[in-house]
């Protein structure tokens, strides 16, 4: 069960008086004031709508493009203090999930609410695991790419054809059919991953080993070749657990924003995983790893990076890898990480880049330019360099983001469809184009 968020009660001033938890607003246009309601530190937006100059105005709106301050909805899943480099999903710190948990456990936790016991736990894996393979006719439509064709591109597009195999993903308020579906997306996400890795390698599919763990089963689908039965080794095994706990939710991030959005008309689960996806995909968002390794090679050396660093200070380039819109912190992922790249590392050999990337750190965390606007390092800055020495592609970099936030996107769906309060996303916007006017005919055009 979640538990509620805290009631909203009248506060006590320094003096002992009850203090009102309302904001007053005064139109200085007509001197009104007007008294809004707050409660968990926030107004609604629509409360603004009776300030008005005159009865026909539509009333006030507020403006804010990307959604730097604005919250579109009420969670319980995940919680973020960027300040304070805080991450939680449900209220457990991210490092003691990245220490103790598993990937399938911490998704159960982010789509239940809590942590399951070893009968649930038995009983998830099951059902997760026996939802792995794929239809014989996904092959055939993965097998209708080209070969040079993006991964992330061909994930997109299987997802959404997924929608047209099981009808009964319509059934979004049912329960069991949110269940089912939540099986076969988490279930089957890491097959058609790994068939489209191995698709633009020209090499014939593996099906899934349902007596391997999660991250090891993806790992054997990715790179069996001759064996009879693929061991993964347990360091890669676990690493790639790791790193799928620590990718599976981080609030309304931009994919989250656009499965909710998505969602909210009440499209099928496959459709608006897609569509989260495709949102993933971008080099802002789930491909900046991918741009870390590119400045990484671009850099060359160690002894480029003062060099480097100077070009970023002036605006002629950027430090990729660095700050984030939520932290202005060490990001707390980034920290677990690093210390995943050392054990992979250990096993693998050291990535050639990494010298170059720790002294791109070093000198970042002392500059008092990076310092002064809270670069930290973020969660991409070492994935990449991790997923490299594991012998990825930098083309599968946003497909591995994507595995373990399906999870998160399924849990944050279904909060929206149990929300009584939302409704199909629909903002507003500031009309500053032309006023009414007329038509004119083609010869008199100038």
């Amino acid at each position: 069960m979640d538990s509620a968020l805290p009631t909203t009660q009248a506060k006590t001033s320094n003096d002992g008086a009850a203090r009102r938890e309302t904001l007053t607003v005064t139109d200085n246009r007509t001197g009104k004031s007007y008294e809004l309601p707050i409660t968990h530190d926030t107004i609604k937006a629509m409360d603004l709508r009776q300030i008005k100059v005159n009865a026909e105005d539509f009333g006030m709106i507020s403006y804010d493009p990307a959604y730097n301050n604005t919250a579109s909805c009420i969670s319980r899943i995940t919680y973020i203090d960027g300040d304070k480099g805080i991450l939680r999903y449900r209220g457990y710190p991210i490092e003691q999930l990245a220490e103790k948990s598993t990937y399938l456990e911490t998704a159960y936790l982010l789509l239940r609410g809590e942590l399951p016991n070893a009968a649930q736990l038995k009983d998830w894996t099951y059902n997760v695991t026996h939802h792995t393979f794929i239809h014989e006719s996904i092959k055939k439509f993965l097998d209708g790419f080209h070969y040079d064709a993006h991964p992330m591109g061909m994930v997109i597009s299987t997802i959404a054809a997924l929608s047209t195999f099981y009808h009964d993903a319509k059934d979004i308020f049912s329960e069991e059919s949110r269940k089912k579906q939540t099986y076969r997306l988490i279930g089957k996400m890491p097959t058609i991953a790994a068939f489209a890795y191995r698709h633009t390698l020209g090499m014939p599919y593996v099906y899934p080993d349902n007596d391997l763990s999660y991250p090891g089963n993806f790992l054997n689908m990715l790179f069996r070749t001759s064996e009879t039965r693929y061991r993964p080794n347990p360091t890669l095994e676990r690493a790639l657990d790791i790193l799928f706990i620590l990718h599976a939710d981080h609030e309304q991030n931009c994919s989250t924003n656009t499965v909710r959005g998505v969602g909210s008309s009440h499209v099928d689960p496959y459709s608006a995983a897609a569509a989260a996806i495709a949102a993933l995909y971008g080099p802002l968002h789930g491909g900046a790893n991918e741009e870390v390794v590119r400045m990484l090679h671009e850099i060359g050396s160690v002894q480029k990076v003062p060099d480097f660093i100077k070009r970023v200070k002036t605006g002629e380039t950027k430090l990729m890898g660095f700050g984030h819109r939520v932290y202005k912190n060490y990001d707390p992922r980034a920290r677990i990480i690093k210390q995943v790249a050392y054990e992979v590392f250990d096993l693998m050999g050291k990535n050639p880049l990494l010298e170059i990337a720790l002294e791109c750190e070093r000198i970042a965390l002392e500059d008092e330019y990076f310092v002064k606007r809270k670069l930290y390092p973020n969660v991409d800055f070492y994935t990449g360099l991790i997923y490299q020495s594991m012998g990825f592609p930098m083309t599968m970099f946003p497909v591995l983001f994507a595995i373990p936030r399906m999870s998160g996107w399924i849990a944050q769906w279904q909060e929206l469809l149990l929300d009584p309060e939302q409704k199909i996303a629909r903002p507003r916007q500031i009309y500053l184009g032309y006023d009414t006017r007329s038509y004119v005919a083609m010869e008199q055009r100038g």
